[in-house]
């Protein structure tokens, strides 16, 4: 899914992402999206960053699945008896 992103960018560098998507034809949106790729490409690779280690534990439960929806239903059922 696309989002918007709101910033403040020199002149000098819109007016080179205009050209860049003219001569390749291409939209601007996939020269910002390239760039920002290869960016992130070579810093990972510069300071040997893995965001999918660093993100992999957000994923580890101790809980089983069928623990954490039977707590989410209870708390959605609680908070609809307080309210009714």
């Amino acid at each position: 899914m696309d989002k918007v992103l709101s910033t403040r960018i020199d002149e000098g560098i819109i007016k080179r992402v205009h050209l860049l998507s003219q001569k390749l034809n291409t939209s601007k949106k996939a020269v910002i999206e390239a760039a920002i790729l290869l960016y992130c490409q070579r810093i990972e690779e510069e300071n040997r960053i893995d965001v999918l280690d660093q993100t992999f534990g957000s994923w580890v439960r101790e809980e089983s699945p069928e623990q954490t929806v039977k707590s989410a239903r209870n708390k959605f059922k609680e908070s609809m008896e307080r309210h009714h």
